[in-house]
């Protein structure tokens, strides 16, 4: 364990020597380079005297100026370079205000001043609640793991982490003698920092962390452990080197190619092996452990012989991970033998190809013996993960800092939003997810009484993007109720099935007379202003399999159908009926077939699913029905995986057609409030929507201050058009929006 205040070189008038600091570091700096490090010393040596406050989560006789030191000495054991230490330098001064992080763009470089800001934005992790082991807000996954995740996501620079884990070494260790926050500190490191620098593959840190916090938050247990431990861990250590050496000469001898690394297993991983199996100390084989490297399969049988062949092995502790792998992919030989001075001593034995699966690929060391083996995570948390200790491996092996820092920036998706509550709670969220997916995720009643929301302390539009790190307050009222636009999808007000099922239960809830008036009155609106006037309401509810028109009604008022799902089932029955105003005209292009091929099967009637509703791009699954032909989910839909797991004979593959889709040409016509910009904003819709303008021609009536616009645009089907329609009436100024026939 490092500590710096006994490292630190002293002057005559007892201030540090900083030349002989530097000169003592782990590694070497130009002058040039080590220029930014210096200013940084004594910008952090004057700012220890400057006013500021009292960091929380630090020990309260702290010292801004020592501390920054040491977390620079811990740093550069990880040979970073000379940005890096100039951050941590100025880290906690910067944290506490002693120094404006704007005054350091002059004096410091651009790389240093952005690493100071990411670390900040890490320290917001500091000021949550103290997370718990159960479920919050009523997630699948603990507050803990949403942490250590929003931790990934917000970090854009690994050597960010690094600063953090360092700057958290320093804090954990100052907290020995402040018995008030001392508490605090180690369970926030025991919670996230620990897992993080598992994660990272910087084991010394980890074990430090998990020791230290460990010690703090359950005394008795770890003096108990120690007491047991029948040596000192340095101790300990030397039988490591001695295990070493005569497992090195026996395998000089025989000729093998080997690497052999060890450790002396440190105090919480025995406590939380003894905790995990049940078992006393005495049964913990693997105190102290070894693992041998070898070239091919075949040697790592032939090291086992020798093994054995050089101590006794335990009977019963022996497992063959290689010739039956765990369920992970995990492979690797373990045995168990009574080592030199007849203490018990484990054994790995390993190809360097396991050792590598088993260190960054699916079958990771955390990822069998960590917190998340149970539920799993996204595919793109682990890529990341991946990345980050790829990077750490070869920034260690080439000890080139500014080769390594183009590799920095991440180029993983993100694929979950995490947000925060006013109470600091942490929601995972779907990357996309509105304010009224939060509501709805906080909880159901939330959600229904939303009336506004505030982000970070403004106020936000209810189809508003949340993004990770965003605060959001959610503004309800007592006699609010879920609105039925909410479950328009072209409006954006829900991105998340979840949400959205709870406003569907709730319109399903109510009346069944109140869902047909509203089912009625929405249906006949959209086909009014799609001027369809002579609707076979009877054949177009057959056409989506509703026993009735009033089924229909309903099932549209309640929200269980999309009134986008009538009109596409109208639109197929268009051209059998020979109304002129019925017909939307066909504009060139190939008649598209089927948007939807069903591999191996000539041609079927399919669906889009309602519970997931694919589109063009998604991968896409097939569920023959009893009826409806298929019905196309997406990959991912959690109804599919659920119909799979019950009928897993009707599932079928399916692909998104090869041809193109066609288009059609309408006639639009747009009374508005005449005002200036009225033109460009009605464009710049048809833009963003990728729609298709022909024609327009635009009359102003000076008298009535009206404008009347005549419109040819290109659409896929009526439900587009429906969606269209519904965003130009949303434009300020404008009176009406509708389809006109010719």
């Amino acid at each position: 364990m490092v500590q710096v205040r006994e490292q630190l070189y002293l002057d005559a008038s007892g201030e540090i020597d900083l030349d002989r600091w530097l000169d003592q570091l782990p590694i070497s700096f130009d002058a040039e380079e080590a220029g930014p490090v210096l200013a940084a010393v004594r910008l952090a040596r004057s700012a220890r005297d400057e006013p500021g406050h009292d960091a929380g989560d630090w020990a309260v006789e702290g010292n801004c100026f020592l501390a920054g030191l040491e977390i620079a000495q811990i740093l550069a054991d990880l040979h970073v370079g000379p940005d890096c230490l100039a951050a941590s330098i100025l880290y906690r001064a910067v944290r506490e205000d002693r120094i404006d992080i704007a005054e350091l763009e002059q004096d410091f470089s651009e790389e240093t001043v952005r690493l100071l800001r990411g670390v900040l934005r890490m320290a917001a992790i500091s000021a949550l609640n103290t997370p718990g082991e159960a479920p919050v807000l009523g997630q699948a996954h603990g507050q803990k793991d949403n942490i250590r995740k929003m931790l990934i996501a917000m970090v854009d620079d690994v050597r960010v982490a690094l600063i953090k884990l360092a700057e958290r070494t320093s804090a954990i260790r100052a907290v020995k003698n402040d018995s008030q926050r001392r508490q605090q500190v180690a369970q926030e490191v025991f919670d996230v920092y620990a897992p993080l620098a598992h994660r990272l593959g910087i084991g010394h840190l980890k074990w430090e962390l998990e020791d230290l916090s460990f010690r703090y938050l359950y005394p008795e247990a770890y003096r108990k452990i120690a007491r047991l431990l029948d040596g000192k861990r340095l101790e300990r250590d030397r039988f490591i080197n001695r295990v070493r050496d005569e497992l090195g000469v026996v395998l000089r001898n025989a000729g093998f190619s080997f690497e052999v690394s060890g450790r002396a297993k440190h105090i919480y991983s025995i406590w939380r092996k003894m905790q995990r199996k049940g078992i006393g100390f005495s049964q913990v084989y693997d105190i102290r452990a070894v693992r041998i490297l070898v070239p091919e399969v075949k040697d790592c049988y032939a090291t086992l012989g020798l093994v054995h062949g050089l101590w006794r092995n335990i009977p019963h502790e022996f497992d063959d991970y290689v010739a039956n792998p765990k369920e992970n992919g995990y492979r690797s030989l373990h045995t168990a033998v009574i080592g030199p001075e007849g203490k018990i001593l484990e054994v790995q034995i390993r190809t360097q190809q396991m050792h590598e699966e088993a260190e960054l690929g699916v079958c990771a060391h955390w990822r069998y013996k960590g917190s998340d083996a149970q539920g799993g995570m996204a595919s793109t948390y682990e890529e990341k993960i991946a990345w980050l200790r790829q990077v750490l491996d070869w920034h260690e092996e080439t000890g080139d800092s500014s080769a390594v820092a183009e590799q920095f920036s991440f180029d993983v998706a993100q694929d979950r939003v995490y947000a925060f509550t006013p109470q600091g709670d942490v929601v995972n969220l779907a990357n996309g997810a509105t304010p009224l997916d939060f509501a709805y995720h906080v909880h159901t009643e939330v959600g229904h009484r939303c009336r506004g929301a505030k982000v970070n302390g403004s106020i936000v539009p209810l189809t508003y993007t949340l993004q990770t790190g965003d605060r959001v307050e959610v503004m309800t009222s007592k006699q609010g109720l879920p609105k039925r636009d909410w479950l328009q999808p072209g409006l954006g007000y829900l991105k998340t099935s979840r949400a959205r099922a709870k406003v569907q239960h709730w319109f399903k809830a109510q009346a069944r007379d109140e869902n047909i008036d509203a089912g009625r009155h929405l249906l006949e609106r959209e086909f009014r202003r799609l001027a369809l006037t002579s609707v076979d309401y009877k054949r177009v509810a057959a056409k989506v399999q509703m026993p009735t028109v009033e089924d229909m009604y309903a099932a549209v008022g309640s929200g269980e159908m999309s009134s986008s799902q009538v009109l596409n089932a109208a639109q197929g029955l268009v051209g059998s009926r020979p109304e002129p105003q019925l017909r939307l005209a066909r504009s060139g292009g190939t008649a598209y077939r089927s948007q939807v091929q069903v591999q191996g099967v000539g041609n079927l009637l399919t669906h889009m699913a309602g519970c997931c509703k694919p589109l063009p791009g998604d991968g896409i699954t097939g569920f023959i029905t009893q009826g409806r032909g298929v019905s196309v989910h997406r990959a991912d839909c959690a109804r599919l995986i659920k119909l799979q797991e019950a009928s897993p004979e009707r599932i079928i593959d399916v692909e998104w057609g090869t041809e193109p889709q066609a288009r059609y040409d309408v006639d639009l016509a747009i009374e508005a409030w005449d005002r200036q910009g009225l033109l460009r904003d009605i464009t710049e819709l048809f833009a963003n929507a990728r729609v298709n303008v022909l024609a327009i021609n635009t009359q102003s009536n000076k008298k009535s201050n009206t404008a009347t616009m005549r419109v040819r645009v290109e659409v896929p089907n009526l439900g587009s058009l429906s969606k269209l329609l519904e965003r130009i009436n949303r434009l300020k100024n404008v009176i009406s929006a509708m389809r006109v026939s010719e």
